[in-house]
C-alpha cells in the first residue's frame, strides 16, 4: 500500500533549503497562537535547573498538590490515580487509590500504563525531526508515500498533523470498533487500519474543517517508516527515547505484555449495560492503536518528555518548536501534534482502560502528568457510560483530565474555559 515518490534530486535538494519555509503556517493562524502561547522564543529558552532533578517541591505545596488530587479523585471515575509535576523550583509525585480493584494493591509512582494518544506527539515530533534534517517537508502531499488515499494528491502531511486532512477516523468506523471490543487479541497492521477508513473518506475538503482523526497518525507512521527505513519502534528509540533518557517508555508492538510493574485498566466501552461492572483491558493487543495509541510508559519518563515536548529541548531546533508553538488554528486549538488551552500545550491520550494527561504551562516552565487506570467519565455525561455512583452536577471529564484541572488550579494556572481535550 505504500510507495514513495518519484521526485527529482532538484526537489531534494529544495526541501533542504526550504526546510524553515515548510514548516511555517499562515499569519492568521499565528495571530490566533501568540493568543495561546504569548512568547514562543522564551518557552524555547528556559534553562534547566537542578533542582527539576534533585529538590523536592516544599511541603507546603506538596500538600496542597496532594488535597487537590484527593478532592477530584473522589469525582473522577477511576480506581488509582499517579500525578507528577516538575518545575524549575523542584518536583513533586504520588499515587493514589488501587491499582488492581481486585486485590486492593495499592496505586505506585513509577508504574507503566498505556499512554494512548500521548503516542501522537511523538509520532508528528519524529516527522518534524525529519523535516528538519529536509528529508521531507510538511507541504508533501501523501501520495507521494502512501497510495490509495482519497484527495491523497491534496492531503498534506500538515494537515494530517493538525487534523485537518478530511480523512476519517478509523475508529469512527463502526465496523472496527466493534470488533475491537468484542475481539480484543485481534492483530491488526497499519494497512488493516487503513482499511477501515479510506472508504468513508474524505468527510470533507482538505484543510477545510478540523476532525480529531487517528487514521492520520497512522498515515504519518507510515511515512516516517517510508523515509527512515526504520521501524517506528526504533525510530522512536533512537531520536527520542535514548536521547532524553527514557529507559521506561517502550512500543509494544503486537505484545500483550506490559512491563513491571503496572496496574489493571477498566473500562465500560463495549457494556451494553451501563449498570455492568467494568471489563479490565490491561491485557487488550495494542496493535489496533499503532503510531496513533500504542506507547507505555511511566511517570519519571512522562515528566521529562513533557517537558522537552513543550519546550522542544533535546528534541527540535528553537526555530522549529517556536513554529511548533504557533501552529494552533481555531476553534480546534490543535497544532502540529499539540494542544493548547491559555498557555498550557500537550495532549490527553484514553484508550480502553487507560487515561493520561501530558501538560506543560509555557508561562511557569511547570510540567504536569497525570496517569489513570481508567477512561471511564463522570459528570454529567449525556450519553456516555458511567458507573453507579456517578457524581452529579459537575461536568464530564475523563479522570486525568479532572485531575489535571485540579492540578494546574492548586499551581495557580487553572483554567476560565474547558479544559483542554
Amino acid at each position: 500500500m505504500t510507495s514513495m515518490g518519484s521526485g527529482s534530486r532538484s526537489r531534494q535538494l529544495a526541501r533542504v533549503v526550504l526546510v524553515v519555509s515548510a514548516l511555517m503556517v499562515s499569519t492568521a493562524d499565528m495571530v490566533v497562537a501568540q493568543a495561546c502561547v504569548a512568547d514562543p522564543a522564551a518557552v524555547t529558552a528556559y534553562p534547566v535547573t537542578a533542582a527539576m532533578t534533585t529538590t523536592p517541591l516544599p511541603d507546603a505545596m506538596a500538600s496542597k498538590l496532594d488535597a487537590a488530587v484527593r478532592a477530584s479523585l473522589g469525582q473522577a471515575a477511576a480506581p488509582g490515580i499517579i500525578a507528577g509535576v516538575l518545575t524549575p523550583d523542584g518536583y513533586w509525585t504520588g499515587a493514589w487509590g488501587v491499582a488492581d480493584p481486585d486485590t486492593g494493591a495499592p496505586m505506585e509512582v513509577g508504574m507503566h500504563t498505556r499512554i494512548g494518544s500521548v503516542t501522537k506527539t511523538f509520532t508528528v515530533t519524529s516527522l518534524l525531526q525529519l523535516v528538519e534534517e529536509g528529508k521531507v517537508s510538511l507541504e508533501d502531499t501523501i501520495d507521494q508515500y502512501v497510495d490509495g488515499v482519497p484527495n491523497g494528491d491534496r492531503v498534506t502531511l500538515r494537515q494530517l498533523a493538525n487534523m485537518t486532512s478530511g480523512v476519517l477516523s478509523y475508529t469512527a468506523s463502526e465496523e472496527f470498533f466493534m470488533r475491537y471490543l468484542e475481539q480484543p487479541g485481534l492483530v491488526y497492521t497499519p494497512e488493516d487500519l487503513l482499511g477501515f477508513a479510506l472508504p468513508g473518506s474524505p468527510i470533507f475538503e482538505p484543510g477545510a474543517e478540523y476532525d480529531y482523526s487517528n487514521t492520520n497518525t497512522i498515515l504519518l507512521g507510515l511515512v516516517i517508516e517510508k523515509v527512515t527505513g526504520q521501524s517506528i519502534a526504533d525510530v522512536f528509540a533512537d531520536r527520542i527515547f535514548q536521547p532524553l533518557g527514557m529507559d521506561n517508555t517502550s512500543w509494544p508492538g503486537t505484545s500483550t505484555e506490559m512491563p513491571e510493574p503496572f496496574p489493571q485498566g477498566i473500562t465500560l466501552q463495549g457494556n451494553a449495560d451501563a449498570s455492568a461492572a467494568p471489563v479490565v483491558t490491561t491485557h487488550w493487543n495494542p496493535s489496533g492503536l499503532g503510531a496513533a495509541g500504542a506507547l507505555i510508559s511511566n511517570m519519571g519518563d512522562l515528566m521529562t518528555y513533557g517537558r522537552a515536548y513543550g519546550t522542544g529541548q533535546g528534541l527540535l531546533k528553537p526555530e522549529t518548536q517556536e513554529i511548533r508553538l504557533t501552529s494552533f488554528a481555531e476553534p480546534a486549538g490543535y497544532g502540529l501534534g499539540m494542544r493548547c488551552a491559555e498557555g498550557w500545550v500537550g495532549h490527553t491520550g484514553d484508550l480502553p482502560g487507560f487515561n493520561t494527561a501530558v501538560f506543560y504551562d509555557t508561562e511557569s516552565d511547570f510540567t504536569v502528568v497525570v496517569q489513570a487506570n481508567s477512561d471511564i467519565k463522570s459528570g454529567d455525561c449525556s450519553g456516555a457510560p458511567v458507573l453507579p455512583d456517578n457524581p452529579t452536577g459537575i461536568s464530564c471529564a475523563l479522570p486525568a483530565r479532572r485531575v489535571f484541572g485540579a492540578i494546574a488550579e492548586a499551581l495557580g494556572r487553572g483554567f476560565s474555559g474547558p479544559l483542554p481535550r
